[in-house]
């Protein structure tokens, strides 16, 4: 079953709360609003290896797309 976003937002990445902290930080200096909820709200928050979502705008998901995964697969 998919789980349900909120209108207007999409899933953009699922990870430990360890690398979406970074996510959501370079996001935010690129002008690109996100939000991190976590898969199982009830795990420890101070678990840097708990699972988070992160989710962007609709509007802004292509241009964080091209941002984040676009310009590394040249350097593979």
């Amino acid at each position: 079953m998919a789980e349900a976003f909120p209108t207007g937002w999409r899933p953009f990445f699922t990870g430990p709360v360890i690398k979406t902290d970074l996510l959501e930080v370079w996001l935010e200096k690129h002008g690109i609003e996100s939000s991190i909820e976590p898969v199982d709200p009830a795990a420890d928050e101070w678990d840097l290896s708990r699972e988070v979502h992160v989710r962007v705008r609709v509007a802004d998901y292509d241009r964080a797309w091209q941002l984040f995964y676009a310009e590394r697969e040249d350097e593979i």
